[in-house]
């Protein structure tokens, strides 16, 4: 069971110096197996993943030294999700559009969506300009709201409010038929159109494509994979 101590009700403003790259890797990693805690006293984050030899022993030395310890609060998936979809909402070449919609719906939309933006090297770092945007942004919230001061400045600089995606396509509408289901739909009504004899032939690309996703899924659907700046 992860350690997820409270926050003492005594607890007051701490300055601290910050290890500010090790902070943005735990908010933005969103695991189960895995806890982060900012050390108040020395500014480091110390991360428990399950599995690991010394998880126990780290766990008893925040236990024991409950007042020094916060947990890190990640941006969670579902979160991480929403900021791919209001990106995706404001991509001006309708066929990638139209391409990314499609990639983020069902499991693996992480890793699709990612993969997609490979061949469209400018929107892909808009797109990483824009997460990390994001992801400074709750640090940011987050070290405010535990009143926490890095005596020393993060290494992007001052962080303000993300400025809203211009929102170029209307979403779709809640409780509407998604991307992926309607390409589902097409693809039975195109099977029930082949000739019997070239099933066999369909239904062999058909495992292919199944057995190919199954190997990228068991890579895992995290939105931090690879540490590439995720469905809920």
């Amino acid at each position: 069971m992860p350690l997820r101590p409270p926050v003492p009700a005594t607890r007051g403003p701490t300055h601290v110096d910050l290890d500010w790259d090790a902070l943005e890797i735990a908010v933005e990693r969103n695991s189960p197996d895995t806890d982060s805690y900012l050390d108040l006293t020395t500014g480091r984050v110390l991360t428990i993943t399950a599995g690991d030899p010394e998880a126990a022993i780290n766990r008893q030395s925040i236990s024991d030294n409950i007042r020094n310890f916060l947990r890190v609060d990640p941006a969670s998936s579902r979160e991480q999700y929403r900021w791919m979809e209001r990106f995706v909402g404001s991509v001006l070449d309708e066929p990638l559009r139209e391409r990314l919609v499609i990639s983020i719906d069902g499991k693996g939309a992480f890793r699709r969506f990612k993969d997609v933006l490979l061949a469209y090297p400018a929107e892909r770092e808009r797109w990483f300009t824009y997460r990390a945007d994001l992801l400074h942004w709750h640090i940011a919230q987050w070290l405010a709201e535990h009143e926490v001061t890095g005596t020393n400045e993060p290494p992007w600089g001052v962080v303000r409010a993300p400025q809203e995606l211009p929102a170029v396509a209307r979403p779709i509408a809640h409780g509407s038929e998604a991307p992926g289901e309607v390409l589902r739909r097409q693809a039975r009504d195109l099977i029930e159109t082949i000739p019997a004899i070239e099933l066999p032939t369909a239904i062999a690309f058909l495992e292919f494509l199944r057995q190919r996703s199954a190997e990228q899924l068991a890579r895992s659907d995290d939105p931090n994979d690879d540490h590439d700046p995720g469905t809920p």
